[in-house]
């Protein structure tokens, strides 16, 4: 029998007012992120160290045979745990929102028996900037930025100091469905404002068979605070 753990990816006030009974709770802001030291280096939300991130999911009682059933409310957060398990070798992973749950919640809290978490650790499923810079004329890398469309147009930012997009980028909202041609021949990748939603596009372009899809995760927030990156605004 398959051992399944739900995960609670909103903040922890929202947890400690309600979730589905048994549910265990990764922190988006200091389970699923690092500490933001720079966000030139690592953007808003900086990738967290695999090793605390691993030591952190086997607490919560997730090991090598578990089906993890993440979820938040719309955020993102969920997918953003997705990949990370999946960064980290766990493959069942799958996400839901809690909106659409139907069932009885509590408030009494979880207590996971801890397992010892073996991560396998990725490197095929990340970009960063550098690469972007070098390849930002190759028409083989197609980027997806999975922020709404007036921020990929430049016309409002309300989070990070720069408006616009990283020039090429096609825009792929992450409430929405993917854009027909995001299933191609060519490279893809996806970012948003700081690599959280991006993470909801690659799980869309995974499940479309795009397993290559990458994330860059420092995203806009570190792309916009170098002065010499480049960025684009308005139509294409």
């Amino acid at each position: 029998m398959t051992d399944v753990v739900l995960v609670d990816c909103r903040p922890r006030a929202a947890y400690n007012d309600g979730h589905p009974p048994g549910a265990v709770h990764l922190d988006p802001e200091s389970v699923l992120s690092a500490v933001v030291a720079d966000p030139a280096v690592g953007g808003r939300h900086p990738l967290p160290d695999p090793e605390k991130l691993a030591a952190a999911i086997g607490a919560a009682g997730i090991g090598p045979g578990t089906l993890v059933l993440a979820y938040d409310d719309g955020t993102g957060w969920a997918a953003r745990c997705w990949w990370l398990l999946r960064h980290l070798g766990h493959d069942a992973c799958g996400t839901f929102d809690l909106r659409s749950y139907g069932g009885a919640l509590t408030t009494e809290l979880a207590r996971p028996t801890p397992v010892r978490f073996v991560s396998r650790l990725r490197d095929d499923d990340l970009i960063d900037a550098e690469e972007i810079r070098m390849r930002l004329d190759d028409p083989s890398l197609v980027l997806y930025d999975a922020r709404a469309r007036d921020r990929w147009r430049g016309e409002t930012e309300p989070l990070d100091p720069v408006a616009g997009r990283i020039p090429g980028a096609r825009n792929a909202f992450f409430e929405e469905p993917l854009p027909a041609d995001a299933t191609g021949p060519t490279e893809v990748v996806a970012y948003c404002g700081s690599g959280v939603t991006a993470c909801v596009v690659v799980q869309k372009l995974v499940a479309a068979g795009r397993e290559d899809a990458r994330l860059y995760p420092g995203s806009f927030s570190e792309w916009c605070r170098t002065p010499s990156n480049p960025i684009e605004r308005g139509d294409p």
